[in-house]
């Protein structure tokens, strides 16, 4: 399989670019600038990827539904997600690679994809939200998936975090591109006390229709509420949480 990474401008020419078979590592040797993109194109669809879409970022296997991935660099309040150090400076590597079928068979976090954004529609896991606090994107759906786990501040890199803006009907929405099957469930709870309130329980809903009453107490920082055996009838192409019972502080 061919893998092909550029970086387009605002106006859509190509700035760098570069195809590998396999696997491509494209060094870009130029500050970013507003409106820049970030693009992943395979010669098939339906593939999984392990990307690495910033040297700073973490790598994660992601699927990519369509044959292209548009990432919009992120400036401004965007950027205020990701480490000072990502998508900063002159020198920029960004990789991938064909994810083997040894790597997809084992267990892992099936919901990791820090490359994931809300205009995103072609690459999964994607996270999605019914509200997020004032639009900020420090508290925007796809931080639930960003693999950040610090959780005794908020509203900054590295804690970042869904914001429900004190809905009691809030909902967010993981969605695997797939069938999937879920061993187990992992919750991160804010605890940026005493800011922070907390929730007491929440509700996990399958797109097969089983879902799950999980009973919440206050946290710790970066305390984990595990879920084992969650498995809707052995998969679940959707999964969606909401919290029943929000003590939930505004930001």
């Amino acid at each position: 399989m061919e893998i092909t990474l550029s970086v387009v401008d605002k106006t859509g020419q190509v700035r760098s670019s570069k195809t590998g078979t396999e696997a491509v590592s494209l060094f870009y040797r130029q500050a970013y600038e507003a409106g820049d993109r970030i693009t992943v194109e395979t010669d098939t669809p339906d593939r999984f990827v392990t990307l690495s879409i910033d040297n700073a970022l973490a790598p994660a296997i992601v699927l990519l539904k369509d044959r292209s991935f548009s990432f919009p660099v992120p400036f401004d309040d965007a950027k205020t997600v990701y480490a000072p150090t990502a998508f900063f400076g002159d020198s920029h590597r960004i990789s991938a690679h064909v994810t083997g079928e040894d790597a997809l068979s084992g267990i892992r976090n099936l919901a990791l994809n820090p490359a994931d954004h809300g205009g995103s529609t072609s690459a999964f896991p994607h996270a999605f939200a019914s509200v997020e606090t004032r639009g900020e994107a420090a508290f925007a759906a796809r931080n639930a998936i960003d693999g950040e786990i610090a959780g005794d501040d908020h509203g900054f890199w590295p804690y970042t975090s869904w914001g429900i803006n004190c809905d009691p009907e809030a909902t967010m929405t993981v969605d695997f591109g797939r069938v999937v099957i879920a061993h187990s469930v992992v919750l991160y709870t804010r605890a940026d006390f005493p800011h922070d309130a907390w929730w007491t329980s929440a509700r996990i809903a399958f797109s097969d229709g089983h879902s799950m009453e999980v009973p919440l107490e206050k946290p710790g920082p970066a305390s984990v509420l595990r879920s084992r055996n969650a498995r809707p009838n052995g998969s679940g192409s959707k999964s969606s949480s909401r919290p029943m019972t929000p003590h939930h502080s505004p930001p």
